[in-house]
């Protein structure tokens, strides 16, 4: 299933995550984009595991975000170790009334709001395989392309003969 829909009123929103976190993603997509980072929502990756955001650094550092929206939400996830593999750091990003003491100390923590993001733990570095880097970078672009594409659709040019790459 497509992250984006080009019939959707809004081709950014697919309707999976719930409006808290909407709220968290926003936040921190704003922190990674004043960085000089780019960052794209709910990529697959290898292993098959959608990670919520993915942020590639202007040097081509990989940083996995897992959006945790409640304390229900975070005791339901057992898959995050999962995502280690596949980043140089991987980033819990909460809410404030989430309380920060729930989280695994393996993993760095934010805390956000719609408007920006704070480190609260910074998140051990662990370099990813080059091959390993070299497929979330070609998967990231491929993926962004299709999107790009998508929203062309939706704003009314033929993209009709892109294949549906998500």
């Amino acid at each position: 299933m497509p992250i984006i829909s080009p019939v959707a009123d809004n081709p950014f929103i697919d309707g999976r995550q719930s409006e808290r976190a909407m709220t968290v993603r926003n936040g921190v997509e704003r922190v990674f984009w004043e960085l000089g980072w780019s960052t794209l929502p709910e990529l697959t990756l290898k292993s098959g595991r959608r990670a919520d955001l993915v942020a590639l650094s202007p040097k081509g550092d990989i940083t996995i975000i897992e959006v945790k929206s409640s304390v229900a939400d975070l005791q339901s996830d057992n898959k995050w170790p999962d995502y280690r593999d596949h980043c140089d750091r991987l980033y819990f990003a909460t809410l404030a009334d989430v309380p920060a003491e729930l989280f695994p100390i393996e993993a760095g923590l934010m805390v956000a709001d719609a408007y920006g993001a704070e480190t609260l733990r910074e998140a051990d570095e662990h370099r990813v395989a080059a091959a390993r880097r070299k497929d979330v970078h070609l998967r990231f672009a491929r993926v962004s392309a299709g999107r790009l594409a998508r929203c062309c659709a939706h704003a009314g040019f033929d993209t009709s003969y892109f294949a549906d790459q998500d």
